[in-house]
């Protein structure tokens, strides 16, 4: 789902704010965190240091409310950095601010460079991760004498859908939860598994008609130099380091060149940013234009494509394998460390049998079936994924005894409708924004952003003051 390319997550500050906006001052700390909460077995007191970013500079002490970010699959700097809304809010309402890394990404890894061994990799699950939040949580209040403090979670995407299970599973630990742009129906086997990927399509086809059609051409041309076993001239056409030698190659290419589109679609900001690899302002906009402006199309998906992967021009040639590693999440896994946690996840608890079809969508068929998933998981990790345990475990789309919970999606997000698009009551509450990406709203306040992101951080901003309030009065 997330993943920064080589070279492009050296610097993830975030440049495409205001002047003016809060710059807060992280300090970054380590948690004694138990091993498995749940076993008291396998591991006895086991712990290992979990990674944690704090600053208090707008917080009044033992009164302001508690902000936490609870950490999805990556360096927890990353997202810290490119959340600049709820500094903003921190700043705005005397919050303390913390954002937790994630177990087994980043820093955070229990059992160091053994961490993905199996059975090392088996404490990797969403019920930990929640447990090593409800336990800091709650170990940091009584340190900092905040116990009477309100806490509210955010997050974006699989952090969203943590702070979603943190507002079930610990409603006496967390007062309300922020979820931006978070799947927890299509993640959770619930949907249709062409979605992602038509919706994909949606916003190329939505710029230009014209743009899907120059897509669809292009890699139907792959697709004949393919049948012909035409390597030769794919490896020319599509400036590959290596000369494809197998459909297997094709296969690997068509996967590397359809993910460059789903990132342009989920990143397609109103301005420049360093988040997930460099991208410019309106990168659906410069793909299409790209795509446009040539009457060669292979030579012009391979300039597309070089928005995501060579931003900077400096790239000779693209080495398939290692700019993109096909895992159980069609959508990417990214590359390292990272990569292999998120994989896993995919492999375990986390359900994304996405496939493109070339009928709803732009792309290449390239079917991902539950069996697949199974054949692929088995071979890698030695599991067979848990089908339906998300919807078991976190109730689905049945969640109207639940409460305090905002929904946030953008509606060029693909990821979108794989979430909850209609309020539910009056305290699960849905905020649609029109001219939004991938969890624009919780990025700093920049004045390239449309009316839309503006109203939703308002209506936000509005919502968590009343939850901070009426957690006082009870």
């Amino acid at each position: 789902m997330f993943f920064c390319l080589p070279l492009s997550c050296k610097n993830n500050g975030q440049s495409s704010g205001s002047n003016d906006e809060p710059k807060p001052d992280f300090k970054e700390k380590y948690f004694s965190q138990i091993l498995d909460h749940f076993n008291y077995n396998s591991m006895g007191n086991g712990t290992y240091l979990q990674r944690y970013l704090i600053t208090d500079q707008y917080w009044k002490k033992g009164h302001g409310p508690i902000f936490f970010y609870t950490g999805n699959e990556g360096d927890i700097w990353a997202f810290a950095l490119n959340s600049g809304f709820i500094t903003e809010l921190a700043a705005e309402q005397s919050a303390l601010l913390i954002f937790a890394e994630h177990r087994y990404y980043g820093k955070s890894l229990p059992f160091g460079k053994d961490s993905f061994n199996i059975p090392e990799v088996g404490l990797l699950t969403v019920e930990q991760a929640l447990a090593d939040y409800a336990v800091m949580i709650t170990d940091l209040r009584k340190e900092l004498n905040a116990e009477a403090c309100p806490v509210v979670v955010f997050g974006g995407s699989y952090g969203g859908m943590l702070s979603v299970y943190m507002r079930l599973r610990y409603p006496n630990v967390v007062a309300g939860a922020l979820a931006a742009s978070a799947p927890i129906l299509s993640t959770a086997g619930m949907g249709d598994s062409a979605q992602f990927f038509r919706d994909v399509t949606a916003d190329f086809e939505n710029y230009s008609p014209a743009c899907r059609d120059a897509v669809e051409g292009a890699f139907q041309k792959l697709q004949t130099l393919a049948q012909l076993q035409d390597y030769a001239r794919i490896k020319t056409e599509f400036a590959l380091c290596k000369t494809p030698s197998s459909s297997q190659d094709v296969h690997q290419l068509n996967g590397f060149l359809r993910n460059a589109f789903t990132l342009m679609a989920m990143l397609d900001y109103p301005y420049s940013t360093e988040f997930m690899g460099n991208m410019p302002a309106h990168p659906v906009k410069v793909a299409c234009d790209t795509m446009l402006n040539r009457t060669d199309l292979m030579a012009a998906l391979r300039d597309t494509v070089g928005i995501v992967y060579n931003s900077t021009g400096g790239m000779t040639c693209f080495d398939l394998y290692a700019l993109y590693v096909e895992c159980a999440d069609p959508t990417g896994c990214g590359l390292g460390f990272d990569s292999l946690a998120w994989d896993y996840q995919a492999c375990t608890e986390i359900e994304m049998c996405f496939e493109s079809n070339n009928v709803t969508d732009m792309f290449p068929p390239m079917p991902f079936t539950e069996q697949q998933r199974q054949q692929y998981c088995a071979r890698r990790w030695g599991v067979l994924p848990r089908l339906g345990w998300l919807k078991t475990q976190f109730w689905g789309d049945s969640l109207l005894t639940a409460s305090n919970i905002i929904f946030s999606n953008g509606n060029l997000d693909p990821w979108a409708n794989g979430g909850i698009r209609k309020s539910l009551s009056s305290s699960l509450i849905a905020i649609n924004i029109a001219e939004g990406a991938h969890h624009l709203d919780l990025r700093a306040s920049n004045p390239s952003d449309p009316d839309s992101v503006v109203k939703a951080r308002q209506k936000e901003a509005e919502i968590i003051a009343q939850w901070v309030k009426l957690e006082r009065s009870v």
